[in-house]
């Protein structure tokens, strides 16, 4: 099962919207991933710790961004879809 959530994050006087996708792992707790930064996934137990670690992982991610005097990405050219595959068994 996938969760969608989206999270407000505060810069300054700044408001950014950024979606995370929670994926239920089989052995347990969620992988939540931010699709719009590259590379920033994280992990909770259970649902409620993920969020807490997206939210963390996020604040985090954008600090460094800022630190490297890098872009800060906004999902305004951001879409979701799906694509049907079958794959060969």
């Amino acid at each position: 099962m996938i969760y969608r959530s989206w999270y407000n994050i505060k810069m300054k006087t700044t408001e950014m919207n950024y979606t995370v996708i929670f994926q239920k792992e089989p052995e347990g707790g969620y992988t939540a991933i931010v699709p719009s930064l590259a590379g920033c996934v994280t992990y909770g137990k259970d649902l409620e710790e993920a969020k807490k670690m997206a939210r963390e992982a996020i604040e985090l991610y954008l600090e460094s961004l800022k630190k490297h005097n890098e872009d800060i990405p906004s999902q305004e050219e951001v879409f979701y879809g799906q694509v049907r595959v079958s794959p060969s068994l």
